[in-house]
């Protein structure tokens, strides 16, 4: 069996050649930069690389496959080979859907693919539909973020490789799960990238917070350009992958009149609309501009969905009370309306933390809720702080129920942290595997020196380049069988599957949710559909008015779920009260409910509660 090579390499001023299993051949140059080779008895698993000008051999850019990881040669692969057993998938929809972030390497002891799929059954229980791997792609080392991928093409061998990832997805639909891939064309990792060696790959007309940017709109960017798209189909069509999430495109600069984003949006649906089955491209952007979820057609870049930090920012300052950094602006019950029918908190308004206006005003007649994925804790917003801390080391447990109960009834697509579910102790920091010392010794100093300009003492920042720091992140499963992970376990899954079953509580039109609530006894109630989501955010008691009349008929006395300090679901302490106040019937004028409907509910301190309401 021949394998034809071939390689974008127009930087090579005279010759490339192949290497395969210790022969080298050399490849044919073509006017476009390419250049490519025909070779006898190179077949699945055949080690290649290329020499560029009689230099060092360096892996395929779109290698696949890096069995010995990104410093080895490529291996060829054959996407034929795998036996996939998903004939009948039809995707995964995304509106009405429930995402689930996890970080492959610290989701399980074993830290693989196989590994997480004997946890999938988990997941299909929780509730979720779409899974969230964290980066995949090659990368340095043997465990990471996967923010410093250097291989885009193939998946980390340490994960389990490209069988592994493909035994993931296959294992993900069987149980009607759909798999998201968090990729990163922003930026490049720092070590064995030499994707300059062969083209116009970055450019230095802009700058990344993480490296050289991605050339996208200089001479060469055609090909770069089509590196990514290729890329992205890649995953989508060979592994059978249903989303994308696209890392940080604010730093995806170009000034071409068609974005890349444009571009891609376009070629994932019309790839989508070819396999039958939906496809979706969802964007972290700290933009807050809603043209990014705009559909090309009406002059909008056609991505699918973003993430909405702003909601992330609201329910993290109410709750904990933090005002540092981003915090400054957030943290007001009124700050928590807006976010929860606006999407956006700064839409056109002042920005303490960057001393400027910041965002646009979302259409919320014509965008709806589930574009905006919105998340109580996320890799990015437990991993940044300096300790790694999670929630649950700042909160209690019925504040975290508060919180979940609040985010899982919102007008957005919500997206739980792996482990977020049960109330994981566990911290998730920031770890790296870097070989060379240099560099681990750049990276150690820079995120303490990060931190230190926040505020944090450098000395409670983790050594990224320790293992412990690794392991420490690792989940501990058995925290959800004891009994105050398996309370909250139950709380999310209860939670979930109400927002599948009762329409309300997902109905993603921005224009029909209501908000009120009292900024000094802090509480709050979300109007969703037939059903008035209710919230005590203090720590006494509180008498809250509904504002419209509890329809008794639904659930226990009207109230579908709630959560008590010492119960779940509903109690003798959870009980609406007959009309007092402004709505006894010594003021008959103030409403028109009758003197024994009732019109508000009786919460403990940190108690929430779903309850039906009258039209």
């Amino acid at each position: 069996m021949a394998t034809t090579f071939e390689v974008w390499a127009p930087l090579a001023r005279e010759q490339v050649q192949v290497e395969v299993d210790g022969s080298t051949v050399p490849m044919t140059r073509s006017g476009d930069g390419w250049w490519r080779a025909r070779v006898d008895q190179a077949t699945h698993g055949t080690a290649y690389s290329f020499r560029l000008d009689g230099g060092e051999p360096r892996a395929d850019p779109r290698s696949r496959w890096q069995p010995d990881g990104v410093p080895g040669p490529s291996a060829v692969y054959d996407h034929d080979i795998f036996a996939w057993t998903d004939q009948g998938w039809r995707g995964s929809p995304l509106p009405g859907g429930v995402i689930y972030e996890l970080h492959v390497g610290t989701f399980t002891p074993q830290g693989t693919l196989q590994a997480a799929v004997d946890r999938l059954d988990h997941l299909a229980d929780l509730g979720v539909t779409l899974v969230e791997l964290l980066p995949l792609a090659a990368f340095p080392g043997h465990h990471g973020w996967g923010y410093d991928g250097v291989g885009l093409y193939a998946v980390h061998q340490a994960y389990g490789g490209p069988d592994g990832l493909k035994t993931f997805v296959d294992a993900c639909h069987a149980r009607g799960i759909g798999v998201c891939l968090d990729v990163v064309y922003n930026h490049l990792g720092p070590a064995h990238n030499y994707l300059s060696e062969f083209g116009p790959y970055f450019t230095g007309k802009y700058a990344t917070p993480w490296g050289q940017a991605v050339n996208l709109d200089d001479p060469g960017s055609d090909e770069v350009r089509a590196f990514i798209v290729g890329n992205a189909l890649g995953w989508l069509r060979d592994f059978h992958v249903d989303a994308l999430r696209l890392d940080a495109v604010h730093a995806l600069h170009d000034e071409r009149a068609v974005p890349i984003l444009e571009e891609l949006s376009y070629e994932v649906d019309a790839t989508a609309a070819h396999l039958g089955r939906p496809l979706w491209l969802i964007a972290e952007s700290d933009r807050n501009d809603a043209r990014t979820v705009t559909p090309r057609e009406t002059g909008g870049l056609g991505i699918h969905a973003q993430w909405d930090d702003d909601v992330h920012h609201a329910l993290h300052a109410l709750l904990t009370g933090e005002r540092d950094g981003y915090y400054g602006d957030f943290g007001s019950l009124p700050c928590l309306a807006k976010t929860m029918t606006r999407a956006f908190f700064h839409d056109g308004t002042w920005s303490s933390f960057r001393g400027r206006v910041h965002g646009r005003p979302v259409d919320v007649e014509h965008t709806a809720g589930w574009r905006f994925v919105a998340a109580l804790q996320n890799h990015d917003q437990i991993g940044n702080r300096a300790a790694g801390d999670r929630l649950s080391a700042t909160l209690t447990d019925d504040q975290l129920a508060v919180a979940a109960g609040l985010l899982l009834t919102s007008p957005y697509t919500p997206m739980l942290f792996m482990g977020e579910e049960w109330g994981a102790r566990t911290p998730w920091q920031y770890f790296t595997d870097f070989a060379d010392p240099d560099l681990a010794e750049a990276v150690r100093n820079g995120r303490r020196n990060e931190f230190a300009d926040h505020g944090w003492n450098p000395e409670d920042v983790p050594d990224p380049q320790d293992e412990g720091t690794f392991r420490a992140s690792r989940l501990d499963w058995t925290e959800p069988e004891k009994e105050w992970g398996a309370r909250l376990l139950d709380w999310y899954t209860t939670l979930i599957r109400l927002r599948r079953e009762l329409p309300g509580l997902a109905d993603p039109r921005l224009n029909q949710v209501e908000v009120t609530y009292d900024e000094d006894a802090r509480w709050v109630v979300i109007r969703r559909g037939d059903f008035g989501v209710v919230a005590n955010l203090a720590g006494a008691p509180a008498t809250v008015p509904l504002g419209a009349v509890v329809d008794e008929a639904t659930g226990r006395d009207g109230v579908v779920l709630a959560w008590h300090p010492d119960d779940t679901h509903t109690t003798p302490d959870y009980h609406a009260e007959p009309n007092v106040g402004p709505h006894s019937d010594s003021n008959p004028d103030s409403n028109s409910a009758d003197k024994d409907d009732v019109t508000q509910i009786q919460l403990p301190g940190h108690s929430f509660a779903i309850v039906g309401l009258r039209p």
